[in-house]
């Protein structure tokens, strides 16, 4: 059994580090609020845009476009998302898993492929597993523009329009909730019919277009490319600080059930102490 000066000094180093992960939570929490709000405001427009461009295709011929090219694919670019840093539970972890089974699914179809990392840690695993990574927007995960998103969209659109390669997958985490971030996949080129939460009043919006329908396809397409990256970036940064918050949550309830159940031991060992001083004492004096 423990001595008391033992169990009172894991006591002090747990709640040490305890305010350590009590720290790290808030500042998580700041973040996520910070870069949550950023999110949803993004996010309303990237409906609207995704609104009008779906309304478009709807309401005339389909006009074809070289982001709209379906090819038979023989090489692929997967841009995965990860953080750069740890401490935030299964969030790496779950990324690479996903990214590993691709990448075996892939090669048993012989197919190319180009990985193009955000993130240390994704980064990390894949050196580990030996593959070979283009590390041109590694950190653009830390501190995510709009203008860093759209250089890194348009090398994936150049990519794509050359025929370096045939299709554009994006990895990443969902922001949902706090306790929820769901890993998507979503194939970012060719497009296909962008998504919407409002598909009703697609139907119902009547377009006068004006200039012509091709000239509108020209200018909205690469402005959905980049606003696709840019969400997709923010939302991989919110889910990243809600995934830490949560972590440092639960490090924080284990390190107080650690501590209660630590000071019951401390209690009952001293108790049991000074039980044997007395006894020790009583048989003295018997004496």
């Amino acid at each position: 059994m423990a001595s008391l000066k033992e169990i009172k000094l894991r006591i002090a180093s747990i709640r040490s580090t305890q305010k350590i992960t009590a720290a790290m939570k808030m500042v998580s929490s700041a973040k996520l609020h910070h870069t949550q709000m950023l999110a949803e405001h993004t996010l309303l427009y990237a409906n609207k845009l995704s609104a009008i461009l779906n309304g478009l295709l709807e309401v005339t011929d389909e006009q074809k476009s070289s982001y709209t090219e379906e090819r038979n694919i023989k090489s692929i670019a997967i841009v995965v998302f990860s953080s750069s840093s740890g401490l935030c539970g299964t969030f790496n972890t779950n990324i690479w898993k996903n990214l590993s089974t691709r990448l075996q699914e892939l090669h048993t179809q012989n197919i190319t492929v180009h990985l193009y990392p955000i993130g240390k840690k994704i980064v990390d695993e894949l050196h580990k597993a030996g593959y070979t990574t283009h590390e041109d927007f590694l950190h653009l995960g830390e501190k995510p523009s709009y203008e860093e998103a759209v250089k890194l969209a348009s090398f994936l659109k150049d990519l794509f329009i050359s025929g370096q390669v045939d299709q554009v997958e994006l990895l990443y985490h969902h922001f949902k909730n706090v306790a929820t971030q769901i890993l998507t996949r979503k194939v970012y080129l060719p497009i296909t019919s962008p998504e919407t939460e409002n598909k009703e009043s697609i139907q119902n919006t009547d377009y006068i277009l004006e200039p012509s329908q091709k000239e509108l396809l020209a200018l909205l397409y690469p402005k959905f490319l980049n606003l696709t990256i840019y969400t997709t970036l923010l939302d991989t940064i919110t889910a990243e600080h809600a995934a830490r918050m949560m972590a440092m949550q639960i490090a924080n309830d284990n390190a107080n059930d650690l501590i209660q159940e630590l000071t019951l031991q401390y209690n009952k060992t001293r108790q049991q102490a000074i039980t044997n001083e007395l006894l020790d004492i009583m048989g003295g004096s018997g004496n």
